[in-house]
């Protein structure tokens, strides 16, 4: 039976600031399972502490919240011991790319093929907006009287360079694009990353809406995502104009695909042997 947004739906009060970015997020996320005829008993979405964190309370799927910035390594976990799973990871910029910065780095060199949404407004939401690794220089808040001091970070360049094997970018308030972009994330056998440009309407009144409307733009038909050279002057590319779209893509075996013992199906389909434990520990004895 085909999946519906309505099978998605959960009963949960919801919790997000009213216009907040993430609203467009799991709509889009909804409709890009439907979208791969993806039933909710198949989809597992993992997410760590912060506001884009809260997303998993607001689906009707399997879900699990773990601590902040350990999102990717739950996710990766809960694939491998079941890799017939849609495994959806979700944080925020700074759950990501600050304390979970080293598990994004070296699970995009592992390959494990889950879908990652980074939804990325720029600053810390959840905890009264002070500077996140992508705000930009000159930032000034509450939290940053002064302007933040450092450049942001440039994770997309990251990803293209760390030979991540898909690297997407899209906007909040492009409902279709994005819906799109996510579906073509969980179809790619890979690591896929989608950076999702999400204002924050309580704590960042610079990169609103409209700041958004006036520089994103979607890639044309002649840029090539296999070529990285060009995926990486994209990936760098910020200021009156941002690229959103497919920016990087790379056709890499994924690493359920170089272990030998997830080539047999799923560990938890896989038969269990006793004897095989017992002789393990005897060499202990």
């Amino acid at each position: 039976m085909t999946p519906s947004v309505a099978d998605y739906n959960s009963p949960a009060e919801n919790a997000w600031c009213p216009g907040c970015g993430n609203f467009g997020i799991l709509m889009a996320l909804k409709q890009a399972l439907v979208l791969e005829e993806i039933a909710p008993h198949e989809v597992l979405v993992v997410s760590g502490v912060g506001q884009a964190a809260k997303l998993p309370q607001y689906m009707a799927c399997n879900a699990y919240t773990v601590l902040h910035g350990r999102t990717l390594p739950a996710a990766v976990g809960a694939k491998l011991a079941n890799h017939a799973l849609t495994v959806i990871a979700v944080g925020g910029d700074g759950d990501g790319l600050a304390e979970g910065g080293n598990h994004f780095i070296h699970n995009m060199r592992r390959n494990v093929d889950i879908t990652y949404l980074l939804n990325n407004n720029q600053v810390y939401g959840l905890t009264k907006g002070q500077p996140s690794p992508t705000t930009d220089q000159g930032f000034t808040s509450g939290m940053s009287p002064k302007g933040s001091p450092h450049p942001h970070m440039q994770h997309l360049a990251m990803a293209v360079a760390c030979n991540c094997a898909f690297v997407a970018r899209s906007f909040a308030a492009t409902p279709d694009h994005l819906t799109q972009m996510i579906a073509q994330g969980i179809r790619h056998k890979g690591f896929a990353l989608i950076d999702i440009l999400q204002p924050c309407v309580s704590y960042n009144d610079v990169n609103t809406y409209g700041w958004y409307r006036e520089r994103v733009r979607p890639l044309g038909d002649d840029h090539d995502p296999t070529d990285r050279q060009a995926a990486l002057a994209k990936a760098l590319a910020w200021g009156d104009e941002i690229p959103i779209g497919v920016i990087y893509r790379s056709a890499r075996p994924t690493l359920e695909a170089r272990l030998p013992a997830l080539r047999k199906g799923p560990l938890v389909d896989q038969p269990i042997d006793p004897q095989v434990g017992m002789k393990l520990l005897s060499e202990f004895s």
